[in-house]
């Protein structure tokens, strides 16, 4: 995936009415809390070959298992077909963030870095914001 020239305001005016509140109301929560932080759309093919839209917050870089130098969002947003995705790509105490927050944020799938859900109604905001906070700070990774 690589960042597009296409701005996130863009991408998310046109998305599907009903999905774009939740997405909308999202973005605006995590560009507060990431102030300060880069915002920018990244498209392409994402893990597994699918074609992805990634609002990202905040950048990183990291040298992958072959050595090789890259670049990536520390919070990142996406609408897929069914649900919505945050991806935290942060750290604390060696345990990834989204999985030390499971228990708290609501009616949602958890991976290592990912938090997944159906609209936003199901997971509890104000957690998800808590999270967000903390991860501003630790050294991204996961």
């Amino acid at each position: 995936m690589q960042k597009s020239q296409t701005s996130p305001d863009e991408f998310l005016a046109s998305l599907a009415d009903g999905v774009r509140e939740d997405m909308t109301t999202l973005d605006a929560e995590i560009a507060r809390v990431m102030t300060g932080h880069e915002r920018v759309l990244w498209e392409g093919t994402f893990w597994g070959g699918t074609e992805q839209h990634i609002i990202g917050y905040g950048t990183y870089s990291y040298k992958d298992s072959k050595g090789k130098q890259g670049e990536w969002f520390v919070v990142g947003l996406a609408a897929q077909k069914n649900y919505l995705t945050v991806y935290v790509n942060a750290v604390v105490d060696g345990k990834n963030m989204a999985e030390a927050y499971s228990e708290r944020l609501g009616k949602a799938k958890i991976g290592r870095s990912t938090i997944t859900f159906k609209r936003l109604a199901d997971i509890d905001l104000p957690v998800l914001v808590e999270l967000l906070t903390a991860a501003r700070s630790p050294a991204p990774g996961s």
